[in-house]
């Protein structure tokens, strides 16, 4: 799957690209006709601890899914991120089946 992450208003370095890119690849177990990923890493200008944002959007054919979380770390949001998208893969594919 191709993944294209932009880091809004930092730079990013390539463990958390490598780390994103592997685990985007998960996704493709659970729905197979993943096109791609666009994956935004955005540092929030708030006092709060949790200031890491992270919007995942995945374009399957017919449809693409956005997926916003904020966590403290971006590891941590991309991992909440990839669950719900498997979630919702797997609801799509059901879907599909259904049709059928």
């Amino acid at each position: 799957m191709k993944v294209d992450v932009h880091a809004v208003n930092f730079t990013v370095d390539r463990k958390l690209v490598d780390f994103i890119q592997e685990r985007m690849d998960k996704l493709e177990k659970y729905y197979d006709r993943v096109v791609s990923a666009d994956v935004f890493l955005k540092v929030e200008r708030t006092s709060d601890k949790e200031n890491k944002a992270v919007e995942i959007k995945i374009n399957v054919p017919g449809d693409e899914f956005l997926v916003k979380k904020q966590c403290k770390s971006f590891e941590e949001a991309v991992e909440l991120s990839a669950e719900s998208l498997e979630r919702l893969l797997v609801k799509r594919k059901e879907k599909i089946r259904a049709h059928i």
